[in-house]
């Protein structure tokens, strides 16, 4: 079988997570896998779509091509597979009104283009549902052999509060300033680690401003006691797949998080950390947690669980190879 991925880059996390580390897998399997980033340009946009009809399936991630692209792109491909990550039919949260009718006609036209459509979670699901009935929920999965679980010591002094994220999304971190400075002003030792290449300034917490690097994402995380998950209730958020929030789990680092979106779905209130809704609920929530070294251990590691068993590459690369032969034997 032979498959081109056409993917929004090689250096992109999507891309990293949701195509690049599934090739291993699939090339045991007897998938001849083509990676290739979308082209620019009128002339290099015609030759790699004419040259979808090479492989038994068109693998595209994310983007939504206008009508007559995305009919030529039909023409020529044999099965087409569509994969998302985002509320990519609404705007993002920073827009003052998130409904864009350009935005959902154009993702209409890829579903309707496609043979198949995979959904980063429950939301982006329901909003392919009345477009087709071929689509499935396939997590952004872990790869555990690069997760090993933190190492708890007994020394529970200096608890690090962190969030890890892009440059786009700091703006839900930056919205919990009052929150870190109630709790800095009470905890003398407590940090917030902010892992990114975007930073901002608290008065009564020390805040510890570590630049996003690959070799070192998995020890900045380590390095966290709790993990922060704040997002907005609106369709943006919504359709966020929850990746960071995956990696703290996978490490065994408890999380707080705003019970909004796939939030809902990776943590169990109680189980994995906790949810909090409000400025009090975030401070109620945290506290517990900074106060209870055993508790914390008890919770990440049933997160870390609860990743292998749904949301690991382990659990899921099969799922979609699946997919595949379904589709190449039609």
């Amino acid at each position: 079988m032979k498959i081109l991925f056409l993917v929004q880059g090689l250096d992109v996390a999507a891309s990293r997570y949701r195509v690049l580390q599934y090739l291993p897998y699939l090339k045991e399997h007897g998938v001849e896998a083509t990676v290739l980033p979308f082209q620019k340009g009128f002339l290099k946009k015609l030759k790699l779509f004419k040259s979808a009809n090479e492989y038994d399936i068109l693998f595209i991630q994310r983007k939504r091509f206008p009508v007559l692209w995305l009919k030529y792109i039909r023409k020529n491909a044999r099965r087409i597979v569509y994969d998302f990550d985002d509320s990519i039919m609404y705007r993002n949260s920073k827009a003052s009104n998130p409904e864009s009718n350009t935005r959902i006609k154009m993702f209409k036209n890829m579903v309707n283009a496609s043979d198949y459509v995979i959904a980063g979670n429950e939301y982006l699901q329901k909003n392919t549902t009345p477009l087709t009935h071929n689509v499935t929920i396939i997590p952004s999965p872990i790869d555990m052999s690069f997760y090993p679980p933190k190492k708890y010591s007994e020394n529970n002094d200096n608890i690090t509060l962190g969030w890890i994220g892009a440059t786009g999304s700091i703006h839900y971190l930056e919205k919990m300033k009052p929150v870190f400075e109630v709790l800095g002003e009470k905890y003398k030792d407590l940090r917030l680690k902010i892992i990114c290449d975007t930073f901002f300034d608290c008065e009564n917490i020390t805040v510890e401003k570590k630049l996003w690097n690959e070799k070192e994402e998995v020890a900045d995380i380590q390095s966290l006691d709790i993990g922060l998950m704040p997002l907005m209730d609106d369709p943006w958020s919504h359709g966020k797949c929850g990746l960071k929030i995956l990696q703290c789990l996978a490490t065994g680092v408890p999380v707080v998080c705003s019970p909004a979106g796939i939030n809902r779905e990776i943590v169990e209130d109680g189980v994995h950390g906790f949810w909090a809704n409000t400025q009090e609920e975030w401070i109620e929530k945290l506290e517990i947690l900074i106060n209870d070294h055993d508790l914390r251990k008890r919770m990440g590691m049933e997160g870390r669980k609860r990743v292998i068993e749904h949301y690991s590459l382990e659990a899921n690369a099969p799922r979609i190879l699946k997919i595949f032969h379904q589709l190449s034997s039609h």
